[in-house]
């Protein structure tokens, strides 16, 4: 298993990439990671050598560079490196916490589309309320689609959790403002009569506020009101735990009593922690690219390699190409 990683991308780059890549070649079997990037800064973090190369690059795409300008233009930067090494069979999958629209332009130009898919989706494992989580797509890949681009995430985020989370005949859902059939707008109706006939198991609409409670194993829905949702998801964790840590910290007796109860609150921020799920797929190209949180520590970045070496060896990127191969995809 070979992995190629963008060192220089995410808010603590490349020291929290670097510890999490030597915690991976600890763990998992005979795995070889490229970390790309600047070889000056990674090298004196690099304790453990084993099975770890680095690529120098004297280029970094940031944050604020604007995404198919910075990869056409930085060819040398440790992000467009770490695709070509993808493109030409150097490494089996890539992962960076970097600046998302890069990748997902590198990942299209550098890396290629499987055929048959029109557009890729980011995809993220969220927590759920039982600690299974459920994979939603699309979450920004793309604001705008058709009925026909849902029903391919349907059919992706299908096989991934069914071969890498290891869920028995998924259950799909489509998420909308309501549950009744033929509820939505224009998009919605028309995915839902696709989805019915799709390979998978649909069991319709689903709304956002069931999605934590695990409605369905896979909510699919545009890149638009999919980012909407996540982002709300996120900012309402974040809420919760402020108010939280302000009525414990407002008096004595409520001091007391977090002191009492930290272990418990601990146990449930770790239950909503991204960081045990790993990064965003970016499902429907050519190999598997992961999308490790901006602000990744060592931790998250184990999870996202661990995700990625579960997604090449269970052959989620070729079963991908060989259903939707087999099958007619309705269009508009």
């Amino acid at each position: 298993m070979r992995l190629a990683i963008d060192a220089m991308g995410g808010d603590h780059a490349p020291k929290e990439i670097v510890l999490g890549a030597m915690d991976a070649v600890s763990e998992i079997d005979n795995l070889t990671i490229t970390l790309f990037g600047d070889e000056n800064q990674i090298k004196p973090l690099l304790t453990d050598t084993k099975n770890i190369e680095i690529i120098h690059t004297d280029e970094v795409i940031t944050s604020d560079d604007e995404p198919v300008r910075a990869v056409r233009r930085k060819k040398n930067s440790s992000l467009v490196r770490m695709a070509k090494a993808v493109k030409e069979g150097e490494a089996d999958a890539c992962i960076s916490a970097g600046n998302t629209g890069a990748l997902m332009s590198a990942g299209l130009f550098v890396i290629g589309r499987i055929p048959g898919i029109d557009r890729p989706a980011l995809s993220p494992t969220l927590p759920t309320i039982d600690g299974k989580g459920f994979l939603m797509l699309d979450v920004g890949a793309n604001v705008d689609a058709k009925a026909s681009h849902l029903v391919q995430y349907a059919i992706m985020g299908s096989i991934y959790s069914e071969k890498v989370r290891k869920i028995s005949n998924p259950t799909v859902g489509l998420l909308n403002v309501g549950t009744e059939e033929g509820k939505g707008n224009e998009l919605t109706k028309k995915a839902f009569e696709q989805l019915k006939d799709a390979p998978i198991n649909f069991i319709g609409n689903v709304e956002a506020r069931d999605i934590l409670n695990r409605a369905a194993d896979v909510v699919v829905t545009d890149g638009f009101s999919g980012n909407i949702a996540l982002k709300t998801i996120e900012g309402t964790a974040q809420t919760i735990f402020t108010l939280l840590k302000d009525t414990f910290m407002s008096s004595t007796k409520t001091k007391i009593a977090a002191g009492l109860v930290k272990n418990d609150l601990r146990g449930l921020k770790n239950k909503l922690d991204y960081s045990e799920y790993g990064g965003a797929g970016l499902f429907g190209l050519a190999a598997p690219v992961i999308k490790a949180h901006g602000s990744s520590n060592r931790r998250a970045i184990l999870s996202a390699i661990k995700q990625a070496d579960h997604m090449v060896k269970h052959h989620v990127t070729d079963t991908i190409k060989t259903t939707v191969e087999s099958i007619e995809l309705g269009k508009e």
